[in-house]
């Protein structure tokens, strides 16, 4: 079994490499320089001639603010690089699972959302990842979309590693308390995709289609940190103050929804996967950077 994995130096695709796949699954890891995603009429190419029996695409354009004003590649990496994996995995006939986001809702539901809410983002990024559903959804019947929320991990950017940098130099911390989300190890994510893309390739009646994942309880910002930090102080080290304020007090290029809880019945029901708490995750990241962090006595050997 051959599966094509793009964006491999991200959160979610560098989890993917590193899972333990069984005996006989060949994982083909593209970097940007073997499959560009910017360039998306060279992604057919790509696809038709690797010999792949199915892609997960968890790549790309992230950056929420900057969005605003590269719509551009935000665009080509987000919408029509997935229109390409569509395209080539329908004519395969393989299956193409995608990550996809809660912005692409407006956060103005009160209560968790569902797969089959209207979706309605309200910035360039959030808008770039719901057309490129559309068109997986369109092209390539044998899809799964697998929308997430406020991902995380040891390793890239995040607002973990964020959060611990300026801790490591403030006593005091402003974080946004007034949106709302359910926290996403990538790890856990990574594992979701792993599950799903082999039933899909064992089994042509495996259930296609939009799915949410996300760790379990909702949270805000300004809760997630001050966990973080609750955390990390068990480990005996010193940490900030975390102040609430609202998200006008912290105005940004890109409007946030407000409310991101994904609803995750849909994945229990068809593929039995019951996402952990997002404080047990946490616990397993804060942990690894620990392990990765050199001990002073260490940096000046």
């Amino acid at each position: 079994m051959r599966i094509l994995v793009t964006g491999v130096t991200g959160q979610v695709g560098s989890e993917l490499c590193r899972l333990s796949w069984p005996e006989g699954v060949q994982l083909v890891a593209a970097s940007r320089r073997e499959l560009d995603l910017s360039k998306p009429a060279l992604i057919e190419a790509y696809i038709a001639e690797g010999g792949f029996d199915a892609v997960i695409n968890p790549a790309a354009y992230t950056a929420v603010d900057k969005a605003e004003t590269d719509s551009a590649t935000a665009w080509s990496v987000n919408a029509l690089a997935p229109t390409a994996m569509a395209a080539a995995t329908q004519k395969l006939g393989i299956p193409l699972l995608c990550v996809s986001t809660d912005y692409v809702f407006d956060g103005t539901k009160a209560d968790a959302y569902c797969e089959d809410d209207p979706i309605g983002p309200v910035g360039v990024y959030g808008a770039s990842k719901a057309a490129g559903e559309i068109a997986v959804r369109s092209l390539n019947p044998r899809h799964v979309i697998l929308r997430t929320s406020w991902v995380f991990s040891a390793h890239g950017a995040n607002f973990v590693k964020t959060m611990l940098r300026l801790g490591a130099d403030r006593s005091l911390l402003r974080v946004v308390d007034d949106q709302n989300g359910r926290p996403t190890a990538a790890r856990d994510i990574a594992t979701t995709l792993a599950r799903m893309v082999l039933s899909l390739v064992s089994d042509q009646q495996a259930p296609t289609g939009t799915y949410h994942f996300a760790n379990d309880g909702p949270v805000t910002w300004c809760g997630f940190a001050r966990e973080i930090f609750r955390q990390h102080q068990t480990s005996g080290n010193a940490v900030p103050d975390v102040e609430a304020i609202t998200t006008a007090d912290y105005p940004t290029p890109a409007k946030r929804p407000a409310n991101s809880v994904l609803a995750t019945t849909k994945l229990e029901r068809d593929y039995a996967i019951k996402p952990r708490p997002w404080r047990e995750a946490l616990s397993d990241t804060l942990r690894e950077l620990e392990l990765a962090t050199p001990r002073k006595s260490e940096e000046t050997r």
